[in-house]
């Protein structure tokens, strides 16, 4: 069975919205650590996405792959950074990665504007 990014990431969100209504302290913390994290800086938000990207190949997170990915093709990343990306998390991560930087090109595809 092949999975959907799309539909992986509509029902972690729809998941996400209950624990923001059961914990909403906590989902505050964890929403202004993020926003605070991808703000411009030395990285601007883009590399910052590249990087998150990277951690969520590695980790094998299916719906933070999703989300990065989503994330990226917001901020116009290239179809080029995105594969270095993934050719660093495979150098990094090794076999594992390597299916998961797979998992990630094929978010990437589903997700294109006209593809979803």
């Amino acid at each position: 069975m092949s999975k959907s990014f799309v539909q992986i990431t509509s029902d972690v969100s729809k998941a996400l919205g209950t624990l923001r209504r059961e914990i909403p302290q906590t989902m505050a913390g964890f929403g202004a650590m993020a926003k605070s994290s991808l703000q411009d800086g030395a990285l601007d938000e883009l590399h910052k996405e590249l990087i998150a990207l990277a951690i969520a190949v590695t980790q094998r997170c299916d719906a933070c792959v999703g989300f990065h990915i989503k994330a990226l093709i917001r901020l116009g990343a290239s179809r080029e950074q995105i594969m270095e990306t993934l050719g660093v998390c495979t150098y990094m991560g090794g076999g594992p990665a390597l299916m998961y930087a797979a998992e990630a090109v094929r978010a990437y595809e589903e997700m294109l504007p006209g593809n979803a």
